[in-house]
Formats: structure tokens, C-alpha cells, sequence
């Protein structure tokens, strides 16, 4: 049967080098699922696979879509989809490998995602200009009232969630929730989920040290060329946004790095408590890669 390898873990653990290792030992490229990395002109500030990196091996999804193109886990769900297809067709024993942080992404593609409707650009256009002009207290009270299902639930601190429940609502006349089933979709494939951990303090240390490559790297200077596209959704992204406010003068260099470093820690934490959920993954440590193809090779050959 053919099969999906799906390997995930929080940001900064050590997925890179592990799968590069896999997908060169199975001969495969690398399906990306990282909301992200997706964008072009982000590679420094999201951690992209380096060219000499995508010269070792295909990567799929990754540096391929422009800023201020509108993406979402379904259009990822069905893109995916259909490159599996490509790859399983008249096959039997295939092999691919997904990888990344983008929780729902992952999760659109193992376990399918609800049929939502696309938004139009006039709406999309609608809540953007009210967004900036009401602010979000006032875009929360509205979803409160009009979606409460999908309010009690929706990160709050997430704009363009929030934004979306509305979007939806106003296009539809349908509340967001009414379209959360969740029905998980059956697969045409086999799909083994694997997760990697460290120890927490291993990993905080790991993410700090990567803060500080990326500013060695040349982060601000990305980010200062990224800083007339700061009001779009691919830019809400921790680092970027510590980084606009400090060209903003609210922060000092050193406190933005602090913050881009607490906010990441706080996003692995995030990530592990989304996964811990997911009965179905098979946990390691990430520095016993050695199980792990052990571990592969078993479940391959049975």
C-alpha cells in the first residue's frame, strides 16, 4: 500500500536535517507544510529549506507563492491531494514524505478539511479596511453576537481568524461554525505520523540560538525590505512583527530580539499541545534519528 511518512515536532527541533536524511534514503522529495514558507522574500525570518538545501532535494511548496496571494489550509489540502496522486498513480509500495509546523495544515492533509467557502476580494478587501479602521475589540464583539460558537473558540489574539469568521458570515449568511463538521475524510493511503521532541530546555536553547542565526543571518535587513507589505496576513508572523516595531522605534534591537525569542518558545508550546491531542503520532527524541529509521523500515516493510 502506498504510504505517507508525516513528520512533525515544534519549531526548531531538528526536522530539517531528518527528513533530508530520509528523503535521500528513500529517493523522494520533500512535501513543505509550512504556512510560510510558502511566500516568497521570507526565507531568512521563517527558517526556509537553504538552496544548497532544495539542490540535495525537490522540495514541493516551498518560495511559491508572492505576498499578497491569498492561501489557506484547504487550498493546501487540495493542492497536496493532488500531488499525492501524481506521485501514488499506479503504484503500490510508494513512498512520500510531508513535513513541517503548520498544525492545520497537517492536520488538513491527514485528516481532511471542512468544505469552507472561498471569499471573494471585495469582501477580503471589506474586513482588511475594517480591520484597520474599528480595530479587533470591535471585529470580536461583532463575531460574539453573530458567530458565538466559533467566538468561544477562535484565538483572540489572531486577526486574521477572527477576520475570517466574519468574512464568512457576511458572504454566506451561514456562521463559521455551521461549516466546522469535522469529518475526518478516508485516505487512498497508509499514513505514519511521527513527532519529534527534545527536552524543554534543550529546545528553548535550540530556539534562541536560531533567533540569533537569523539576525546574524540578516533578518532586519529582510525585514526591512518586507516593511511596506507589514499589514499583510503572510507577515503576521513572529519576527517579522517584533522587527516593524522596532523600525517603529517601540522597542529597542535587543528587546525585539528578546520578544521574537519568547514568542517563538511560546509558539513550540503551542505546537506540542496541538500534537499531544493527536493519538495517532509516534513520538521520539530528535537526537535518536537511528529509531526512527528503524522504526520507518518496520512499519514499511510490513
Amino acid at each position: 500500500m502506498n504510504t505517507l511518512i508525516v513528520i512533525t515536532g515544534p519549531t526548531a527541533v531538528g526536522k530539517t536535517e531528518l527528513c533530508l536524511s530520509i528523503a535521500e534514503k528513500f529517493n523522494i522529495p520533500v512535501i513543505n507544510a509550512d504556512s510560510r514558507q510558502i511566500f516568497r522574500g521570507m526565507q531568512i525570518g521563517t527558517a526556509a529549506p537553504t538552496p544548497e538545501q532544495r539542490k540535495r532535494v525537490r522540495h514541493y511548496f516551498v518560495d511559491l507563492l508572492e505576498l499578497d496571494e491569498y492561501y489557506n489550509a484547504s487550498m493546501y489540502e487540495q493542492d497536496v491531494m493532488k500531488l499525492l496522486y501524481s506521485m501514488f498513480k499506479d503504484k503500490d509500495n510508494a513512498i512520500a514524505l510531508l513535513t513541517g509546523g503548520s498544525m492545520m495544515y497537517i492536520d488538513a492533509v491527514c485528516n481532511g478539511i471542512d468544505d469552507i467557502p472561498t471569499i471573494s476580494d471585495e469582501v477580503r478587501l471589506l474586513y482588511k479596511q475594517r480591520l484597520e479602521k474599528e480595530g479587533l475589540t470591535a471585529l470580536l464583539q461583532e463575531l460574539k453576537v453573530k458567530d458565538p460558537q466559533y467566538y468561544d473558540f477562535v484565538d483572540k489574539n489572531n486577526p486574521r481568524r477572527v477576520v475570517h469568521g466574519l468574512e464568512i458570515c457576511h458572504q454566506t449568511g451561514r456562521t463559521y461554525s455551521s461549516f466546522r463538521v469535522k469529518e475526518k475524510k478516508q485516505r487512498p493511503f497508509r499514513i505514519i505520523k511521527i513527532a519529534l521532541n527534545r527536552d524543554r530546555e534543550e529546545l528553548y536553547s535550540r530556539i534562541n540560538r536560531r533567533v540569533d542565526e537569523m539576525i546574524e543571518n540578516g533578518m532586519v535587513e529582510e525585514a526591512r525590505l518586507l516593511l511596506p507589505y507589514r499589514s499583510l496576513n503572510a507577515l503576521n508572523t513572529v519576527g517579522y512583527k517584533e522587527l516593524f516595531r522596532f523600525f517603529d522605534g517601540e522597542w529597542t534591537m535587543e528587546e525585539a530580539i528578546e520578544r521574537i525569542k519568547g514568542n517563538t518558545r511560546r509558539y513550540a508550546r503551542k505546537q506540542l499541545t496541538w500534537y499531544k491531542k493527536d493519538n495517532d503520532i509516534v513520538w521520539f527524541d530528535a537526537a535518536e534519528t537511528d529509531k526512527v529509521f528503524m522504526y520507518l523500515v518496520d512499519k514499511l516493510t510490513c
